[in-house]
């Protein structure tokens, strides 16, 4: 048994709340400042400030708030931290679909070069369709409940066998007593009439990537012949946004080094209707002049507190939206396995390519070391997904003692990949992004609770 607690202060128009999260619990206290300062001397270490106001506290006080810690520390709401021995499940629930190797735009940022990941243009034909949803049936066992991502390259520009993939898997899933959730992520440049009519009925999702403001958008994502695509885009988006009603959706977003003012490309998504919102940041190589190298990491964090604060406003005025990355429930959250077990690429979700190979996630695809088979030639090597299998926070070093690790469950396995150069080693960037998002996503939820209470 370890102790781990995380005690920081977040600030919204001048008003401090001492927070103090438990994250195996998943535990979030609001507190007054003595209480911080005896918490956060208790499990953490304490800022010379810090120190200077603990060190001022009275004996009685200390006591009294010890006395408190000692109550929750016997709840388990707060100090302790429990390891449980965990391997993820070999059952697969989820695929991928690389309908296509292929795109219509040219982002300068693609990290599937241009749509082919390093492959042929290849188009996914029925017959590997098909085979990839008798694999994903075969392989399900006892779930359910199973989903099909239909990605690339650029989807729409296969909706035959898209359209076929749907019939075949509603069908096959009847058959085998199984459940199928449709998703499609797009650039939404062939989101006609046709194709919104048949995503609003048959996606249970639907994401649709856009790079917040017009500037920023056509500055890195033109078509194939350098136009840009901005309006085009965004009047499309808006269209299926229109129809979509209470069905899930996305907007998705990219930022990069040249938008690190990012908040303002979520606020104008926000502007533009859409009121489901994710931008995520780029992950390129140092090299590269758009990547989020180590010297711009505080300019981003600082932006994602800018960001909580104008969230917090508009969600309280009549501008109400979701911003993906500081959506938390403390309630009804995932369990604790979950939690531990995080992404589930390489065992229960695979990426097929359009030929039929079989990869840990989309973003190894083309990764012939990473090759587990074929679904085609019904081949399937265990070797992958074995060590997948182990890849949870239990196993990674540097998630230890990080109030974070069961929120980001450490992290995206193919940024260690190909970043660290090595599963094991969570994205260093990535992993400071994440702390300062569970702590907006903290702070916004102490808020909206305290203001909710008084309307």
């Amino acid at each position: 048994m370890r102790f781990i607690t995380h005690s920081f202060p977040f600030t919204y128009k001048g008003e401090t709340f001492y927070l103090v999260y438990h994250p195996y619990s998943n535990s979030l206290h609001s507190v007054d400042k003595k209480a911080y300062l005896v918490i956060k001397h208790k499990y953490e270490e304490l800022s010379p400030q810090e120190l200077a106001d603990f060190s001022a506290l009275s004996a009685a006080d200390v006591t009294e708030i010890e006395s408190e810690i000692a109550e929750l520390e016997a709840q388990g709401l707060i100090g302790f931290d429990q390891t449980f021995p965990y391997q993820k499940s070999n059952l697969v629930k989820a695929l991928c679909l690389h309908v296509c190797h292929d795109c219509n735009l040219r982002c300068k940022y693609c990290f599937a070069k241009e749509g082919t990941y390093n492959t042929a243009r290849d188009y996914m034909s029925k017959e590997v369709a098909k085979a990839a949803i008798d694999f994903l049936i075969a392989k399900s066992g006892s779930r359910k409940s199973l989903e099909i991502d239909f990605f690339g390259g650029e989807p729409l520009m296969n909706m035959d066998v898209v359209k076929f993939a749907v019939e075949y898997g509603r069908a096959a899933a009847k058959e085998h007593g199984k459940e199928f959730s449709f998703t499609m992520t797009t650039n939404a440049i062939l989101l006609n009439d046709e194709n919104i009519v048949f995503l609003n009925r048959e996606m249970d999702n639907v994401v649709i990537s856009i790079d917040g403001r017009r500037e920023v958008h056509d500055r890195v994502r033109t078509t194939r012949s350098g136009v840009p695509a901005y309006d085009h885009i965004l009047q499309a988006a808006k269209k299926f946004r229109a129809v979509r009603g209470d069905k899930r959706y996305y907007i998705r977003g990219t930022f990069t080094a040249y938008n690190l003012d990012f908040s303002n490309d979520v606020l104008a998504l926000a502007d533009a209707g859409f009121d489901q919102i994710s931008v995520e940041p780029v992950v390129l190589p140092p090299e590269n002049p758009m990547a989020i190298t180590a010297d711009k990491v505080g300019q981003v964090l600082s932006e994602y507190d800018k960001l909580a604060e104008a969230y917090i406003d508009r969600r309280a005025n009549g501008k109400w939206f979701n911003f993906f990355h500081f959506m938390i429930d403390l309630t009804e959250g995932p369990c604790i396995m979950k939690r531990l077990s995080g992404c589930s690429a390489g065992c229960g979700y695979l990426a097929i390519s359009p030929v039929g190979d079989i990869y840990p996630c989309h973003q190894f695809v083309g990764e012939s070391d990473y090759k587990i088979g074929n679904v085609l030639e019904g081949t399937f090597d265990p070797a992958v997904p074995r060590k997948f299998a182990e890849i949870t926070v239990n196993n990674k070093a540097k998630c230890e003692n990080c109030f974070a690790k069961y929120y980001c469950s450490g992290g995206c396995v193919a940024a260690s990949h190909y970043y660290e150069k090595d599963l094991f080693t969570p994205y260093g960037a990535g992993c400071e992004m994440m702390k300062k998002r569970l702590e907006c996503s903290l702070g916004i939820y102490a808020v909206e609770k305290k203001y909710a209470k008084k309307r």
